[in-house]
């Protein structure tokens, strides 16, 4: 029996107690492990966060820039449309005008022919019968 107690006290003595400690240890660098990945990870969903923030702002700032361009685009055709617009508008009422102005004085000269015409045709009418032989 004594020599089991003797066993017993160099077995813990020698072998369980170190055992026990790099178990120990080894068990609180494998935590201390762990917990420093899950902290390099929250670090790095945090920075994943910001990444996708900054992208995000990245993204609306060039829609925006398109979105300027597309309605600087969309103004000039605008403006341009309105412009030939207007000069179509001109022109149309240029030729409208140089139109009213070929109808006067056609009109005058078929007046003045009808006046000549209707002249000639009294002048025949009421001239006398044997006459214009």
């Amino acid at each position: 029996m004594i020599l089991l107690a003797l066993l017993y006290a160099l077995y813990t003595t020698i072998v369980h107690k170190p055992l026990r400690r790099v178990l120990e240890e080894r068990r609180s660098k494998t935590e201390g492990a762990v917990e420093k990945s899950r902290a390099d990870i929250a670090a790095a969903e945090v920075r994943t966060g910001e990444y996708e923030q900054r992208l995000r702002e990245a993204r609306a700032t060039v829609f925006r820039a398109q979105e300027a361009r597309r309605k600087a685009a969309l103004d000039a055709r605008t403006a341009a449309l309105n412009e030939a617009r207007n000069k179509a508008q001109a022109q149309v009422q240029a030729a409208k005008a140089e139109i009213q102005k070929d109808r006067d004085a056609a009109l005058g000269g078929l007046q003045k022919e009808a006046q000549s015409l209707a002249a000639e045709i009294m002048r025949r009418v009421l001239q006398p019968a044997g006459a214009g032989r």
